[in-house]
């Protein structure tokens, strides 16, 4: 233990000079020797990342470690942690790749150790060529999801929202299906980074993408990723109804319409929208003045905006409009069950739809 935890220490530090000029003084060799400590780090990772007491116990003192060394104000990499080491080689390369102070034949060997060319054997299960591509990938998703400039260009907002659901949930594949825990720490780190309207509008196109959609050709799976849209969707669906304050972002500022179809493909989020709409629908108190339903507060919704939402899911076909006429009657109930209007919120709410004759 003491032993691999030197390892990380000297590794971490590593990777900090590599963003320096220092590596101007790096020969081919020098590079060679990094690149073999990074893939025996990732190798360190492959042989204990499914022993669960190991990899417990290697993350707490990384996590002590990486404390201590912040306090410090030691120039160590923050964030090396257990799940970084399977991709040390991938991190130093590209650190290296955008530090012009490497020297010509230090990038030369490196260019010759990512791009090795066709035929040459790999005894690695993925080649740092293909973990750059994936890189690549990744970041251009980021930025992708970043873009927010469609303006009122309809037909273009169509079709960069759906670019980026369609990245957003690709993404989201390459988070071990495992870790659980990691992809709703991915998601909830998108929330807190990406212009969170846009981010609602992309969470809604992901969730009404096809059941499955066609991989471009020569394109392969990984192992334990979400095999479709839908298992994505289900992702992103767990993750809004754990976290309340964007599931009520989420219900507010987005167009009824467009919740009312994705309440229709995904029956968990259905059940939590009621259960907004209702509990939206008891803030809300008869004034005898203005003769109408207001809120208690500014911030509660309105009469009219409560209405529309019901009025949008109940045109929903079958059986989304069954579940919500059924919650309609059964709130209506248990609040008395009056048939005139001014009473009971669910009385004037089932008779303005329509449904109480």
């Amino acid at each position: 233990m003491e032993s691999l935890l030197q390892h990380l220490e000297r590794f971490s530090e590593l990777l900090a000079v590599s963003r320096t000029t220092h590596v101007s003084t790096w020969d081919p060799t020098t590079v060679r020797r990094a690149l073999q400590w990074a893939r025996y780090l990732r190798h360190v990772h492959r042989r204990f990342g499914r022993h669960v007491r190991i990899r417990t116990a290697l993350e707490r003192r990384l996590r002590s470690q990486w404390r201590q060394k912040g306090a410090s104000g030691s120039a160590a990499v923050p964030g090396l942690n257990f799940q970084a080491l399977g991709r040390c080689d991938l991190l130093l390369s590209l650190r290296l790749l955008e530090n012009r102070a490497l020297g010509d034949a230090a990038c030369h060997y490196l260019l010759q150790q990512l791009f090795p060319g066709p035929g040459v054997p790999d005894a690695d299960e993925e080649t740092l060529q293909g973990s750059l591509a994936r890189l690549a990938r990744r970041r251009s998703a980021v930025h992708m999801l970043l873009f927010n400039g469609y303006g009122e260009n309809s037909v273009l907002e169509e079709s960069v929202l759906k670019t980026q659901a369609e990245l957003l949930l690709e993404r989201l594949g390459e988070v071990p299906k495992a870790e659980a825990e990691g992809r709703s720490r991915f998601l909830s780190t998108l929330w807190d980074r990406l212009p969170q309207k846009n981010f609602l509008k992309v969470i809604a196109a992901a969730l009404l993408l096809p059941p499955s959609s066609p991989r471009p050709q020569g394109e392969e799976l990984e192992l334990d990723t979400p095999k479709t849209p839908g298992e994505g969707g289900q992702e992103l669906v767990r993750w809004l109804l754990a976290r309340s304050d964007v599931m009520a972002a989420f219900c507010h500022d987005l167009p009824v319409g467009l919740l009312a179809s994705v309440a229709g493909r995904h029956p968990e989020f259905s059940r939590a929208y009621l259960g907004l709409l209702t509990d939206w629908g008891r803030h809300l108190h008869y004034d005898l003045q203005k003769g109408t339903w207001v809120g208690a507060e500014p911030q509660h919704v309105s009469w009219e905006e409560l209405y529309g939402r019901f009025q949008s899911l109940c045109q929903a076909p079958p059986p989304l409009k069954d579940e919500v006429l059924t919650a309609l009657e059964s709130c209506k109930a248990q609040d008395g069950d009056f048939q005139v209007p001014g009473l009971s919120i669910w009385t004037d709410l089932f008779l303005a739809l329509g449904s109480g004759s």
